[in-house]
């Protein structure tokens, strides 16, 4: 690891945070604990928001080099068992300098509290000015993990990010917010900073064959919870708030109900008696 702050070799150093997911298309299987998902024969993808965060630092980088205020350094970051490498190799391919690849047992079973506080502790120890997320995951959907990193790193943050811009010789991010009803949000956070971005965003760019033999020699680093300075208590399955007791497929073949009516107002009645029967109203 080459500290900016000793080296002095990048003006700004921007973090992205990916999560490997099983591919949408994917159709798992439930292990026989019942308690997770065999992912055994599983194709393994970085979540469809994070590769938005991934493509809009490499955006922001970008932009700073076409400004002429020089190349920000990009770090991936990843939580996870061995194969999560392929995922931050994936990383390097399209345009990261660097990876760290969080990898311990003791990091397994966690939930967005634990695995956060294990990534925030990364970020820490990297010094990463601004740090990038998707706005949530596309196998657990809790949206969580961003906030925890903003919380225990105790930097402004700003979540449904629909576009940014970097401010004032980089002390300061531009953000527009997704908000409800159509409307929107324009912010300034002071840097360093945390953002979780919405899918949509931007359009993520394919690892070219320059950029996927490349990535072999990039670095990639590995760290556990002693190396990071954890409490193993406070991370993986001791360290979580939330303890799955069994998972299950939701009911398929249950059938619908069918209203023929030809008038509006006697179709909404029935349908209005049927909900209440179902106590769903």
């Amino acid at each position: 690891m080459l500290p900016r702050r000793q080296t002095g070799e990048w003006g700004l150093r921007i973090g992205v945070c990916i999560k490997q997911v099983p591919d949408t298309d994917a159709h798992p299987r439930i292990a026989d604990s019942g308690r997770h998902v065999d992912d055994r024969d599983v194709n393994w993808v970085i979540s469809s928001c994070d590769l938005c965060a991934l493509e809009e630092a490499l955006l922001l980088i970008e932009a700073a080099e076409q400004a002429g205020g020089g190349r920000p350094e990009l770090v991936a970051f990843s939580l996870g068992p061995a194969r999560v490498e392929e995922a931050l190799r994936k990383a390097l391919a399209l345009g990261a300098d660097r990876a760290v690849h969080l990898l311990d047992d003791g990091f397994q079973g966690g939930d967005a509290l634990a695995d956060g506080r294990a990534l925030a502790a990364a970020l820490r120890r990297e010094e990463c000015d601004l740090v990038i997320a998707g706005a949530q995951s596309d196998d657990l959907g809790q949206a969580a993990t961003p906030a925890v990193l903003a919380q225990v790193l105790g930097r402004p943050y700003a979540w449904l990010v629909m576009a940014v811009d970097l401010e004032r010789e980089h002390r300061s991010v531009r953000v527009l917010r997704e908000l409800e009803a159509g409307m929107n949000e324009v912010l300034r956070l002071e840097l360093p900073a945390v953002l979780a971005v919405q899918a949509g965003i931007n359009k993520p760019r394919f690892a070219s064959l320059r950029g996927t033999l490349q990535a072999r020699r990039k670095p990639l680093e590995r760290m556990d919870s002693s190396s990071l300075g954890l409490d193993p208590e406070s991370v993986g399955k001791a360290g979580a708030g939330i303890e799955t007791t069994a998972i299950r497929l939701p009911p398929t073949g249950g059938g619908g109900l069918l209203i023929d009516n030809a008038s509006p107002e006697a179709a909404a009645a029935e349908l209005i008696a049927h909900l209440e029967r179902e106590a769903l109203l």
